[in-house]
C-alpha cells in the first residue's frame, strides 16, 4: 500500500517542481530595484545674486526663461565622452516627457537648482550621461524664444534694463556632473538627481577674472548690448543684431551649458 502511495507521489511531486521552476523562471520574476530620478536646471549663483561683467557692469537678473526639451537620463557604458560627441550608448534610458520652461531666475539668492521634474520607480545605478534641448517656447512671456534674459545693468551711475532674446535651438549632450559631489547615484528606494547647468560668464565675461583669461577673452561682455540701448533700455533679438556679433553669440550659445563644470556637446537644431 505504501509503495502505491509513493508512485502516485513521486508523479505529483515532479509536477509540482516544474510548475514551480516555470514560475520562477519566466512567470514571475523577482521584482527590479527602483527609485526617483529628478533632474534639475541650474543658472547658478550669476544668475540667482548677479554678478559684474567683464567690462565692468552690474549684472542683476529678473527673469532668465529657458525652455527645455527631450531630457533623457542614461546609464551609459561606455563612459560618454563630450569631447569626441556623438550619440549615447546606453542600455538604460530614462526620459523625462513634455516641454518645460524654467526661470533659472527663480527664487532667491541661495535658492537650490530648479526641480523641472521627476521619473519614479525608474531602474537603479548610475545614471552618468544626459541629453536635452533647448527650443522655442510655444506659449508664456518667452514665447517665441529659446532664452530670454531679463533684468538691470549698472555701472559709474548709469543704469540699463535689457531684455535679451535668443531664437536658438540646441542638442545638448554631457557625461557625468562633475562639481563637488557625485550626481546620478541611485539605489533602491531612494532618490538621486541630474543636473543640466547654464554658464552666463560664458555670455556676459567675469569681472573678478583677469581680462585676458580665456574665459573673459571668449565672452561677450554686456558693452555690445548697452551701445543698443535707447533711454535706458535695451530690448533686442540676437539674431537682429550684426553679422559679427550674432556669429560670436551664437558660438557662445554653444557654450552656454554644462553637467556643473563638465563640458557638454552641442548640435544645432
Amino acid at each position: 500500500m505504501l509503495k502505491r502511495i509513493l508512485r502516485r507521489a513521486r508523479p505529483l511531486a515532479s509536477i509540482l517542481a516544474i510548475t514551480m521552476g516555470a514560475a520562477l523562471i519566466g512567470g514571475c520574476p523577482a521584482p527590479a530595484e527602483t527609485g526617483t530620478l529628478q533632474f534639475h536646471a541650474n543658472g547658478e549663483g550669476f544668475i540667482r545674486q548677479g554678478f559684474v561683467s567683464r567690462d565692468g557692469w552690474a549684472l542683476t537678473f529678473d527673469h532668465v526663461y529657458i525652455t527645455l526639451g527631450n531630457i533623457v537620463a542614461y546609464q551609459a557604458s561606455p563612459p560618454y565622452d563630450a569631447e569626441k560627441g556623438g550619440h549615447v550608448q546606453a542600455e538604460v534610458r530614462i526620459n523625462l516627457p513634455g516641454t518645460h520652461i524654467v526661470d533659472l531666475a527663480e527664487g532667491g539668492e541661495d535658492a537650490l537648482p530648479i526641480l523641472v521634474g521627476e521619473a519614479k520607480d525608474v531602474p537603479v545605478g548610475h545614471y552618468n550621461a544626459i541629453s536635452w534641448k533647448v527650443i522655442k517656447a510655444t506659449e508664456g512671456p518667452a514665447r517665441g524664444y529659446s532664452l530670454v534674459i531679463i533684468g538691470k545693468a549698472e555701472r559709474e551711475g548709469e543704469t540699463i534694463s535689457f531684455t535679451i532674446r535668443f531664437e536658438e535651438e540646441r542638442q545638448y549632450t554631457g557625461g557625468e556632473f562633475i562639481g563637488e559631489e557625485r550626481k546620478g547615484i541611485l539605489h533602491e528606494g531612494g532618490t538621486a538627481d541630474l543636473e543640466m547647468t547654464f554658464h552666463f560668464d560664458h555670455l556676459f565675461g567675469d569681472g573678478e577674472l583677469p581680462p585676458e583669461d580665456e574665459l573673459n577673452v571668449g565672452a561677450a561682455g554686456f558693452e555690445m548690448f548697452a551701445a543698443l540701448a535707447e533711454d535706458g533700455v535695451v530690448d533686442i533679438v540676437v539674431a537682429d543684431l550684426g553679422t559679427e556679433d550674432y556669429r560670436k553669440l551664437k558660438g557662445i550659445f554653444d557654450h552656454l551649458a554644462h553637467v556643473g563644470e563638465g563640458h557638454v556637446y552641442a548640435e544645432s537644431l
